[in-house]
């Protein structure tokens, strides 16, 4: 193993994090969630392997209470984004339970769609920024 590469990669991780907004910082949350939950379908399907599936799952499940954990409630529109993260969540233990992933086509829907809507702020305030700083 190239470790070079390793701290390489890792270096760029942390700068992406360090440098990115917060509304681009919950479009890397729901990236990596949807990356564990596809890895814990592999995991499951392919390898039928159900440690690493097990862990896929969890880290999902860790990435969405992160997610609850930036909610600010005093915003309403939090409450109801609780509620779907609650459902979200319900839903990963459950499969992870009864290792059927028969749900996740649809719990990858919800994800990806918020992830996207996420993205689309992200770039709308980031035009906006740039638009403010140039300007």
């Amino acid at each position: 193993m190239d470790y070079r590469k390793v701290n390489l990669k890792q270096e760029y991780l942390k700068q992406s994090v360090l440098t990115a907004s917060p509304a681009e910082l919950i479009v890397m949350l729901f990236d990596a969630c949807i990356k564990q939950l596809r890895l814990a379908e592999i995991s499951l399907t392919d390898n039928k392997n159900l440690d690493a599936t097990n862990k896929h799952l969890v880290h999902a499940q860790e990435i969405i209470s992160e997610l609850v954990n930036c909610l600010d409630m005093s915003i309403d529109l939090s409450s109801q984004l609780l509620e779907i993260y609650n459902f979200l969540l319900r839903t990963i233990r459950q499969m992870n339970i009864k290792k059927d992933l028969s749900q996740l086509p649809d719990v990858l829907s919800i994800l990806s769609s918020m992830r996207d809507t996420w993205e689309t702020i992200s770039k709308s305030s980031y035009t906006i920024h740039s638009e403010v700083n140039a300007g």
